[in-house]
């Protein structure tokens, strides 16, 4: 039997907080706004880069909320030229992450990334901090037509690895994951005091951990794995 398990990548696998605000900071400083505190990643992050720039953006501006402009395309561009050549200057695996992925590869599950950076910045981070080989596929928000909260992000990575939902888990750190498997019908592990401004209890989960050694123990029941 396949099993396989789906992590999200910011703020689930990695703390890439540092380094997000990093260039976050420079780009709004460089087109006139006020930096931001590291903390700000929790409501900044969660959906892309862009939309880390909007939201952020929307904060500063008073006459009007801008979703889409020639201004905001050039500063997600300018992000990402600048994270990519930073992209794990100061990011870390989260605790006991290297000790989940070591396991899960001893008991034959599959484990696949799915996440709302442009796929090659995905690849690169994993790479950089080593633990690309644990991971045979990897989605991210220009892989497919779609990304997250979309639940074909999720369900698309399970039909091309040939695996049923059943035996599929995902686990991510805040709502925009959580939307994505429950209208996917995969089971979710919320990652404890992630990227979100949410309350934990308002976002629905199955299980929630504060210890990614938790998972050892949640797959063995959910998969049936001995």
């Amino acid at each position: 039997m396949e099993n396989c398990i789906i992590f999200d990548l910011d703020g689930t696998l990695v703390d890439t907080a540092p380094d997000l605000m990093k260039a976050h900071n420079y780009v709004m400083k460089k087109y006139g706004y006020p930096e931001q505190p590291a903390s700000s990643i929790r409501f900044l992050a969660g959906r892309g880069a862009k939309q880390m720039i909007i939201k952020s953006v929307n904060t500063h501006e008073k006459n009007q909320k801008v979703s889409s402009s020639k201004k905001i395309d050039n500063m997600t561009a300018d992000f990402i030229n600048f994270y990519k050549n930073n992209i794990s200057t100061k990011s870390k695996l989260n605790k006991n992450v290297i000790n989940l992925l070591s396991w899960c590869k001893k008991k034959n599950i599959h484990l696949a990334i799915c996440t709302n950076k442009p796929e090659y910045l995905a690849v690169k981070l994993l790479k950089e901090l080593n633990v690309d080989k644990y991971f045979i596929f990897v989605a991210g928000s220009d892989t497919f037509e779609f990304k997250k909260p979309d639940p074909r992000h999720l369900t698309n990575i399970i039909e091309i690895l040939s695996i049923k939902k059943e035996n599929t888990i995902m686990v991510g750190d805040s709502e925009t994951d959580s939307e994505a498997a429950i209208q996917a019908k995969i089971k979710f592990i919320l990652v404890a005091h992630g990227y979100t401004e949410k309350d934990e209890k308002n976002i629905k989960h199955d299980y929630l951990i504060n210890d990614f050694n938790m998972i050892k123990g949640i797959s063995e029941k959910l998969l049936k794995i001995k």
